[in-house]
């Protein structure tokens, strides 16, 4: 029984162990008058990130982009750095992306032209 336990235990640590850093919760920056909070978690291999929450100059509202992906297929490459896709709800486009993560800032940048036209945001770490 003990050994069972044990050998529990040993498996959620190496879970938790392994967890990617930039999982959690990210505030973006203003983008067209709104901004939001992206979960970012696990999707198989890679990371993505769901739209959660979103806010406006008035406060929280519900946008019909809650619930959406923008964080698409990231996946790591070391030193905190990731390749993936990420969506932009203003103009329904996906990009090439990347993801820089530096402590609690990560900064995305979603790029066309082969990476020569590039737009980037810095989030910050929610929780």
């Amino acid at each position: 029984m003990k050994t069972t336990l044990l050998a529990a235990g040993l498996i959620a640590l190496a879970g938790m162990a392994s967890a990617d850093p930039a999982v959690g919760t990210w505030k973006t920056q203003v983008d067209d008058g709104a901004y939001a909070h992206v979960t970012i978690s696990p999707c198989g291999a890679n990371v993505c990130g769901v739209i959660s929450r979103t806010f406006n100059a008035s406060g929280e509202y519900n946008s019909p982009n809650k619930g959406k992906q923008l964080v698409r297929s990231m996946a790591p490459q070391g030193g905190g750095a990731y390749k993936g896709k990420v969506w932009r709800p203003s103009n329904n486009k996906i990009y090439t992306g990347k993801m820089q993560l530096s402590g609690n800032s990560l900064k995305l940048s979603g790029c066309v032209a082969g990476g020569l036209l590039c737009s980037s945001q810095t989030w910050s770490r929610i929780r």
